[in-house]
């Protein structure tokens, strides 16, 4: 379970950020593509941050859709599947836009 490793990381990442402030709320953007799955990421948040100073802050997960644009017929389309191929025109000269974002967007902390 690749989960818990990222909650590791994005752990590190609030508490290097945060400093002697109090966070409440971390927002992470993830890609499709990732493969994250968003209730794992949950559960491994809470488990993780259970007894520690970030006990209590809200993991909250904004998804970002994987969309491609052809390069041949110009349609931009969201993939259902990791499939990179248009399927407007079956080409498959494609622009990744989004969908492998991984980033902590956002962390609300009190004042210091």
């Amino acid at each position: 379970m690749h989960e818990l490793s990222l909650c590791e990381a994005i752990a590190a990442t609030v508490t290097r950020h945060a400093g002697e402030r109090t966070a409440s709320c971390v927002v992470v953007r993830i890609g499709h593509l990732r493969q994250v799955v968003p209730d794992a990421l949950s559960f491994c948040w809470t488990m993780l941050t259970e007894g520690t100073d970030l006990e209590g802050c809200e993991l909250e997960i904004e998804q970002v859709p994987a969309v491609i644009r052809c390069a041949g017929c110009g349609a931009e389309t969201t993939l259902d599947v990791a499939l990179m191929v248009c399927p407007e025109c079956s080409g498959d000269d494609v622009t990744l836009l989004s969908g492998e974002e991984f980033l902590v967007a956002s962390l609300d902390l009190s004042e210091a």
